[in-house]
């Protein structure tokens, strides 16, 4: 709206545009939007903090033209969490709670990691959060690659990453 603007979760995004547009047209969409993630995140990788005790949040801005064309408008280091409206507040409420369970070990404190193990978080899928590459195990590096949507190889859970770096949610 004109107050608020239009702030949808991807999910929601992802349903109407499936509803409007077709799946296949969806998909590949949503395959360059993730491209648009990988892409961003690997050019600026080298300046990016790999420190196992922090993270990062980063709030990306996409515009989506007529022809479903996503535009990378702006990547916000630090985006704001705070609400407009009540579907914002539950939204941002819900990427916190998702934040946190990838970030903080279930055991927290008596954690391994606290030890300096860094794998214990291995779920491709948490809240919200999908697991969309990892150069580590090879995971979603076919899909980008071949820039062909939903050709993403396996991961292997036996060569998992050790490291946090290189993985992107």
């Amino acid at each position: 709206n004109d107050k608020h603007g239009n702030k949808w979760s991807f999910k929601h995004l992802m349903f109407y545009l499936e509803a409007t547009q077709g799946h296949e047209a969806s998909k590949l969409l949503f395959h360059k939007i993730e491209s648009i993630f990988v892409y961003m995140c690997k050019a600026v990788q080298n300046v990016m903090i790999n420190d196992k005790h922090c993270f990062e949040c980063y709030g990306f801005d996409i515009m989506i033209d007529k022809n479903l064309k996503p535009w990378l408008i702006e990547v916000n280091a630090s985006p704001s969490l705070t609400s407009t409206t009540h579907a914002d507040r539950i939204m941002k409420s819900n990427m916190i709670n998702d934040i946190m369970e990838t970030v903080v070990p279930p055991d927290f404190p008596e954690s391994k990691t606290s030890r300096g193990f860094t794998s214990w978080n291995q779920k491709p899928v948490i809240g919200n959060f999908r697991l969309i590459y990892d150069e580590a195990t090879g995971f979603g590096v076919e899909k980008f690659l071949s820039k062909q949507p939903g050709k993403e190889k396996a991961p292997d859970s036996k060569t998992r990453n050790t490291s946090q770096g290189g993985r992107w949610r």
